[in-house]
């Protein structure tokens, strides 16, 4: 398996394909009917384009923001870190998302990946030495992902509907 930066020429689709898998799995893994139908209501043409200009804007400021494993058929997954000029939103570096197709799972493909977001984080210069990132409780697999990886609660994050 092939841990790289992403490349905008070639992995565009196969990086909006795992997003797709990554919202849905948000939505299907973590909630009811109704939230399922939230995340894939929005998974429009629009929202690919708006997504993929964020990826390109993040990794224009560096390359290795969005970190993709390649299968050589397509990417079974990829981490995405946000750029340092973006720190300052928690003091710290911000896991953005990471998703490994679910054929992928088991196999090292994220530890692999979250390797390359240690590395960005670490590299990154941040008021407060922490990698954060907003995980659903209910998110069991997730949960023992990260917390195998040393990650523990700090704070609790809360919204409300505008």
């Amino acid at each position: 398996m092939d841990v790289r930066p992403y490349d905008p020429n070639g992995d565009a689709d196969s990086l909006w394909d795992c997003k797709r898998g990554f919202e849905l799995g948000l939505g299907e893994g973590t909630g009811d009917d109704a939230k399922a139908d939230k995340y894939a209501g929005k998974m429009t043409d629009a929202y690919r384009e708006r997504y993929l200009d964020w990826v390109a804007r993040c990794t224009d400021d560096d390359e290795r923001c969005v970190t993709v494993a390649d299968s050589g058929e397509e990417l079974a997954g990829y981490v995405f870190v946000l750029p340092e000029r973006l720190a300052m939103i928690w003091d710290a570096a911000v896991l953005n998302e990471v998703y490994v197709r679910p054929e992928h799972r088991g196999t090292g493909v994220a530890d692999d990946l979250m390797d390359a977001a240690l590395d960005l984080a670490r590299s990154q210069d941040l008021p407060l030495d922490r990698l954060v990132l907003d995980v659903d409780r209910e998110n069991e697999r997730a949960g023992a992902f990260y917390e195998r990886h040393g990650f523990e609660h700090w704070g609790e994050m809360v919204a409300r509907e505008l």
